[in-house]
């Protein structure tokens, strides 16, 4: 099994905002890779439950990944995001760029289907949950460029798709090589396990706001996404004090094309800064057992995600 060598975390500085997580302090280590336990639905099953996430190497058909990766740059370059004299894999900035992505991109991108929702991932899902697998028809791309100011800061996927089954799961799945300086995903470990400084945050909606109070007008027509209240639907803006509040450390890795991040509703995650001259391609998506409901949000040939047709106004 290999495992990520320590040694880089010292050479490679990772950061989130600006700020170096330390592994000599015990802010960052590797992932545990758990790789050996594939087609174990029991043993994958227990290290999700102990550990919060699974880290699995190699385990994609790395031939999509690369058609995925390829599809998704073609778009990019054509609107002008990538330097014009980088090869195209590459996908390096044109300088002064930055890089905005629509929503239905990946979603309605074949080579991004045909990885995320066929093969070797559907059949990883079907072994974890020991039957038929359902997954949201929404796919979230990310594209994080250099110095990007938009932070991910850490948060619970709960508070964003809580209106099905509890026995959800997402996948970060890397579009090609993703390096300590080019931002991948952090995990908290041991986070799931924090309900007592957690249990009220896992229990937030988005989506729902308060219909008696001052945003609703502005959250009814659209004109503001959710209420302030709700940050986002973060937990809190810095990992170092995260960190500082929950214990645990910052785990992440160099991602390879075939790599799987697999991780559980309530696991505290962010991302790394890209301190990089490349964007950096992932996508997130969901898998659930076919026989639990789907959250109404991401199901469908038009998801209305975070919409004004998802909000739902409670009386506060």
């Amino acid at each position: 099994m290999i495992q990520q060598d320590p040694a880089s975390f010292a050479t490679t500085p990772v950061t989130h905002q600006g700020n170096e997580l330390s592994p000599e302090q015990g802010q960052m280590a590797p992932l545990r890779e758990s790789t050996a336990l594939l087609g174990d639905g029991d043993a994958l099953r227990e290290r999700m439950e102990k550990e919060g996430y699974l880290f699995l190497r190699g385990v994609l058909n790395t031939e999509w990944v690369l058609d995925a990766r390829r599809s998704l740059l073609s778009v990019f370059r054509e609107k002008g995001f990538l330097d014009p004299e980088a090869p195209l894999m590459d996908a390096r900035i044109a300088e002064g760029m930055q890089v905005w992505v629509p929503n239905d991109l990946a979603t309605k991108n074949p080579e991004v289907n045909r990885l995320l929702y066929s093969g070797e991932m559907m059949d990883f899902w079907e072994c974890f949950f020991g039957e038929e697998v359902a997954h949201f028809d929404f796919t979230w791309l990310r594209a994080k460029a250099p110095a990007d100011q938009t932070v991910t800061e850490p948060h619970c996927d709960t508070v964003f798709m809580n209106r099905g089954t509890e026995n959800l799961y997402t996948c970060w799945t890397p579009l090609g090589d993703v390096k300590l300086d080019q931002g991948g995903l952090m995990i908290l470990s041991q986070s799931h396990h924090q309900e007592d400084v957690l249990g009220e945050y896992w229990k937030m909606d988005v989506d729902e706001y308060c219909l008696n109070g001052p945003e609703a007008e502005a959250i009814q027509q659209g004109d503001q996404l959710w209420q302030k209240d709700k940050s986002r639907g973060f937990f809190h803006e810095d990992a170092f004090t995260v960190q500082e509040h929950l214990g645990g450390v910052w785990l992440t890795a160099e991602y390879r094309p075939g790599d799987m991040l697999v991780f559980g509703m309530h696991t505290l995650h962010a991302a790394a800064d890209n301190q990089s001259k490349v964007i950096r391609l992932s996508t997130d998506s969901r898998y659930q057992p076919a026989s639990e409901p789907q959250d109404e949000r991401w199901i469908g040939a038009d998801p209305l995600g975070h919409g004004p047709n998802a909000k739902r106004g409670l009386i506060c």
